[in-house]
Order: structure tokens, then C-alpha cells, then sequence
């Protein structure tokens, strides 16, 4: 029996990004804050981890947020849209998952790009089972 890979069954909601990917953005956005990491993936110096409670703490400058895909979803992208009205930006990496009410409710309200494509996330041994796409909150 072929051993499944953790990060592509549903039961993860983690799903860490890409190294080169985030490269490419970067260089447009010059993130100052990662909201949403592990100190093992943090994209930028400043990051909240699950211990830090990105949701309950301040945003500020332009943030990426690659959140969990899981229920929380929905709060993550919540706290990103009504940050942006904060003057913050917000850089989202997400699921493109355009039949669910949070895609409506909050990701449709910014600037949406899709990716072309499956993401093969940084630890996966194959590309992911769902479209993703970019969502800014400016």
C-alpha cells in the first residue's frame, strides 16, 4: 500500500508556501509581517504564530497570510479584509474555493488572482488537490 502524504489529505489545513513563490512576491510587495506562520516557516522576520494569536493582535504594514485552510478560514480572512480598512495590506494566499460563503463574504471584496495551476507546497511530494489564488486587501 502506497504511504499517503500528510499534506495532501484532508485532514491537514496547513499547507506551507512555496519558497520561490513567495520570492516572486516579495520582491513586488516587500512584506513586512507574516500573520500567520510557525517560527520553522515564517516568511518575513516579524510573524505571529498559533501561540501569538495573529487574530487577536495588530496588524500593520503590508502582511502576507497563507492562513489554515480549515474552518478558520473564514476568521483569517475576516480579520485581513477589515485590517486593510486599517491601512493595512494584506497579501493572501488561499484556496480558491469560489462556492464557499467566505470566498464571498470577504476574498470577492479584494483583488483576486488566480493562480494557474496546483501549488506544490514546500514539504509535498506532489502539487496540491485544489486551485489557489492570491487575494489583496488594500
Amino acid at each position: 500500500m502506497a504511504k499517503l502524504d500528510p499534506l495532501m489529505s484532508s485532514q491537514s489545513i496547513e499547507w506551507e508556501t512555496p519558497d520561490e513563490f513567495f520570492k516572486n512576491l516579495d520582491s513586488v510587495y516587500k512584506f513586512t509581517l507574516d500573520v500567520c506562520s510557525t517560527h520553522e516557516n515564517a516568511k518575513c522576520k516579524l510573524h505571529y504564530t498559533k501561540e501569538d494569536d495573529g487574530l487577536a493582535q495588530a496588524w500593520s504594514g503590508v502582511c502576507w497570510m497563507n492562513p489554515p485552510y480549515g474552518r478558520e478560514i473564514k476568521a483569517w480572512m475576516r480579520k485581513a479584509y477589515e485590517e486593510s480598512f486599517k491601512g493595512v495590506k494584506v497579501v493572501c494566499l488561499v484556496p480558491a474555493r469560489t462556492d464557499t460563503a467566505w470566498w464571498h463574504d470577504y476574498a470577492a471584496k479584494g483583488t483576486v488572482c488566480f493562480i494557474r495551476g496546483r501549488l506544490r507546497f514546500k514539504g509535498a511530494a506532489s502539487s496540491a488537490p485544489f486551485p489557489s489564488a492570491i487575494v489583496i486587501f488594500n
